[in-house]
């Protein structure tokens, strides 16, 4: 039977807004188990993440020295970069819905990315042990979340076409010796709307969902 979610295409909104937003709707969630499910689709300005735990050392500019934007956040993983062009997807989600396991969660958000990229004809992989999506060689789609008494939140982000210059700052996700690349290096005419209602289709396909709002129809 699907479950009920809401899609909200937020648009470029600045990190602290969509991220004070989803704490919103965790809150909400805990306090009323039946409520709906939501996927935040958006894009940032600028900005730096760390994981929870995240260490110093993967960053490569001082911060207290710095105006590039730095937020340490409560999700799991190392520092990694938000721009224009990056599809950020945050599903806010009780995992009573569906398993109570991290480990099947993050393997369903490979597999939303890797089905979206699918449907453009690009064949992407997982990498064994680590948690993303490759293509060609290259890292396009991270992922980072946080779950509170089995609500999860934070998410996904998808390289589509932006400048990835502000990567070079940083040892993204921690990985040393991993390239980060996005999809208009194989397909240069492709676009973050296109993206988005595949990443839509197939989010419906893996997670069973039935939209509540007119949002919900790609377009």
């Amino acid at each position: 039977m699907p479950h009920s979610w809401i899609l909200e295409r937020l648009g470029l909104r600045p990190y602290t807004e969509v991220w004070d937003y989803q704490k919103r709707l965790v809150a909400a969630k805990i306090a009323q188990r039946q409520s709906p499910d939501y996927l935040l689709l958006t894009e940032h300005p600028p900005v730096y993440t760390l994981g929870t735990g995240s260490s110093l050392e993967f960053v490569r500019f001082d911060p207290r020295q710095s105006s590039y934007e730095l937020h340490r956040t409560e999700r799991g993983g190392e520092v990694t970069y938000h721009c224009p062009g990056q599809l950020v997807g945050y599903p806010v989600l009780d995992l009573n819905h569906y398993q109570r396991d991290l480990h099947w969660y993050l393997r369903q958000l490979e597999t939303v990315l890797l089905t979206a990229l699918a449907s453009q004809g690009l064949k992407a992989q997982r990498r064994e042990g680590l948690t993303g999506v490759w293509l060609n060689g290259v890292k396009v789609g991270a992922i980072g979340i946080k779950v509170s008494r089995w609500v999860a939140y934070h998410g996904f982000s998808l390289n589509v076409c932006p400048d990835l210059e502000g990567f070079e700052r940083i040892v993204p996700c921690g990985l040393q010796g991993y390239e980060v690349g996005a999809l208009n290096q194989v397909l240069p005419d492709i676009t973050l709307p296109e993206m988005e209602d595949a990443v839509i289709n197939a989010f419906q396909s893996v997670f069973d969902t039935e939209w509540l709002n007119g949002a919900g129809a790609p377009g």
